[in-house]
């Protein structure tokens, strides 16, 4: 089956397939542009940790996959509270280890990591173990990720009506982490004392999001520790743009991260369409 965010058929294709976890095959949509791609995208979805799904996001992450002439793959990854952190993280993490099988047998660059909200702090967490690892990625690609489990900015307080309100970020947290906070992985870069050496960092917010003060603040962190750090703000803009059908800051990480591919390597043509489940080896 084949399908398109833009209404032009034939754009997309893409298929279900279950990636090899740690602890059980981690579902996911493998999303692809006709025309071919550049390099390989995990994304992980936003919905507080708690909820969102590959399914919900299939558009959004369809259309981000022309924009960036990338193929995403888009990760079902475990939810809280029923599964508490690293649970999320891991799933993320096993799936980038299997992009990155695939982008290596391509020649293509590195495997990039991204998501939106939630997704964006666990992309943004990815990036760290990664790095710690001694395994390369193209980019970070953060879509306003909630960062302070306390909520202390004042953008929370300054956006009182807007969504995401502090009390259901804070209570997001507090389901996410759980008591032990993560079991020897951090639960946001926030408490991570070095933050060099990290792959280049796609930054984007809106803002009027409550988050917006938190994912400045990453930004700068990220360029004081001598990181390649490319930011956008979006005036007048809320969470979750992402999602939404215009589609402006989806363009622009589009953009950005196609650009980052472009000077990479070489492109691979396109290949079959499938709606169907499978394994993925």
């Amino acid at each position: 089956m084949t399908g398109s965010a833009t209404g032009t058929p034939g754009q997309i294709v893409w298929k279900s397939a279950l990636v090899p976890g740690g602890e059980h095959p981690v579902p996911v949509r493998i999303l692809r542009p006709a025309a071919g791609h550049r390099g390989w995208l995990v994304w992980a979805h936003g919905g507080s940790w708690r909820s969102g799904s590959a399914e919900g996001w299939h558009r959004a992450c369809a259309d981000l996959a022309v924009q960036a002439a990338c193929t995403v793959v888009s990760v079902d990854y475990r939810l809280s509270p029923e599964h508490r952190h690293p649970a999320a993280l891991q799933d993320v993490l096993a799936v980038l280890d299997w992009a990155q099988e695939r982008a290596e047998e391509e020649g293509l660059p590195p495997v990039a990591v991204g998501g939106d909200s939630a997704g964006g702090t666990l992309a943004a967490l990815a990036a760290l173990v990664r790095r710690d690892r001694g395994q390369p990625l193209s980019a970070q690609v953060l879509a306003y990720p909630p960062l302070d489990p306390e909520c202390r900015a004042p953008s929370y307080t300054r956006y009182l009506d807007n969504f995401p309100t502090r009390e259901s970020l804070v209570s997001a947290w507090e389901d996410f982490r759980g008591s032990d906070g993560g079991r020897g992985y951090p639960s946001t870069p926030f408490e991570v004392e070095d933050l060099g050496a990290l792959a280049p960092a796609i930054l984007s917010v809106g803002a009027l999001d409550p988050v917006a003060d938190d994912v400045r603040d990453f930004a700068r962190r990220l360029r004081a520790a001598g990181n390649e750090v490319v930011f956008q703000e979006f005036p007048q803009m809320l969470h979750a743009a992402f999602l939404l059908p215009q589609g402006q800051l989806r363009q622009w990480l589009g953009a950005a991260l196609r650009l980052r591919l472009l000077a990479s390597g070489p492109s691979r043509s396109g290949s079959g369409s499938s709606s169907s489940s499978s394994s993925a080896s």
